[in-house]
């Protein structure tokens, strides 16, 4: 008999038939690289960004036309990593589709094409390099972009967590790339990023280097109308019952966050035998398990925040969104020290991106993570 694939997908490539909605943006995102143009994409983390460009990458008019690549630079903390990723990227993706093209990086990647070695099976060169093996990242920079520019296809390159490069310590590096890039004829970018507030000053501030270099697209939430419908359909095609009132409970906890719901859903799913109906005991049981999980990584982040910032935290995530922060109602509320002091502390969780704000409204970035400080100070889900 064949196995059952549990339906809702939480890591790696998403099948069309597995994949939610995102119409409008899968459209837009094709339509804006295949026009020759550069899209930045905004959304909160793990809205779903690496899907969506995934997804894009495998239709017919990109994935026929085009080299597509995608490197994630969130743990990125110099042009050397990031030059490093950028290049074993290209390289890895090229190998197995064009041997002419994979011969030609070795050629021009001068500055390290020294230190690669052979695969002894395939009889071709093999992306061992060290991070230390780049001694020059500018210049191993510039060489790959050469590189790109002479493609026997057009380039894509999408570029996760791109903000990141803004917290290198080299100077000018927005500057470097967007010459790069611009002279990039060959080669079009997505650049997508979660620091809502860091992505909207580098394209969208008349004094940064990206400044109007691309179009923007934010991920919003995939309305409840069309996810409660997809899940309860998933569900039913694999003789299985949900309530959509309760799919739509765990729509509204989690603000519509694809992630968490998918990985509810998940969970869920997979604890819900043929025939039976997923109850709310098995849902809410799934949601405890995922708090649980993350218990050591949601204390890691809280031992690194300092008393006033958590005390704003804290603060925030009980309220879900809170408006008016620097309000005295506010602060007496939640015995705060003075305006002064909330709007410093704003200020250091906005930048760690522990904090979102949008139209002056405050929540804590990571749903979960405002969930599990609830639960620390006694406060379970409303759910």
């Amino acid at each position: 008999m064949a196995k059952i694939i549990n339906p809702f997908i939480v890591t790696g490539k998403i099948a069309p038939e597995y994949f939610c909605d995102r119409v409008s943006e899968s459209a837009r995102l094709v339509k804006s690289v295949t026009n020759g143009n550069n899209l930045v994409v905004i959304s909160p983390r793990r809205m779903g960004k690496t899907g969506l460009i995934q997804f894009c990458y495998d239709k017919p008019e990109i994935g026929k036309e085009y080299y597509t690549f995608f490197i994630d630079i969130l743990h990125t903390s110099s042009l050397r990593e990031f030059t490093y990723l950028l290049g074993r990227e290209i390289y890895e993706t090229l190998l197995p589709r064009s041997r002419k093209m994979a011969t030609l990086f070795i050629q021009t990647i001068k500055s390290i094409s020294g230190k690669f070695g052979f695969d002894p099976i395939t009889n071709l060169p093999a992306f061992n390099v060290e991070l230390g093996d780049i001694e020059r990242p500018e210049y191993t920079l510039d060489e790959i972009f050469q590189y790109l520019s002479h493609a026997d296809k057009p380039c894509i390159v999408a570029i996760d967590e791109f903000q990141q490069i803004a917290k290198y310590p080299e100077k000018n590096i927005e500057a470097l790339l967007r010459t790069h890039i611009q002279r990039s004829e060959n080669s079009h970018f997505i650049f997508a990023g979660s620091e809502r507030h860091m992505m909207q000053e580098m394209f969208a501030s008349a004094a940064r280097p990206f400044y109007h270099s691309a179009d923007m697209l934010e991920l919003k939430a995939i309305p409840a109308e069309i996810y409660i419908p997809f899940i309860v359909g998933h569900f039913e095609r694999r003789n299985r019952s949900i309530a959509a009132v309760d799919v739509e409970k765990v729509y509204a906890l989690f603000q519509g966050h694809t992630y968490y719901i998918q990985k509810t859903f998940n969970e869920s799913f997979a604890d819900t035998p043929e025939g039976d109906e997923c109850t709310l005991e098995t849902i809410r049981a799934a949601i405890d398990n995922m708090i649980a999980s993350n218990d050591t990584i949601f204390r890691e982040i809280l031992s690194n925040v300092p008393e006033k910032q958590k005390e704003l935290l804290y603060a925030i995530a009980k309220e879900g969104e809170a408006e008016r922060i620097t309000s005295a109602d506010f602060i007496k509320r939640h015995s705060l020290t003075s305006a002064s002091s909330v709007q410093s502390a704003a200020k250091k969780l906005l930048e760690k991106d522990l904090i979102t704000e949008i139209n002056k409204v405050f929540s804590v970035t990571d749903r979960l993570f405002a969930m599990w400080i609830n639960k620390l100070y006694g406060k379970n889900p409303d759910f």
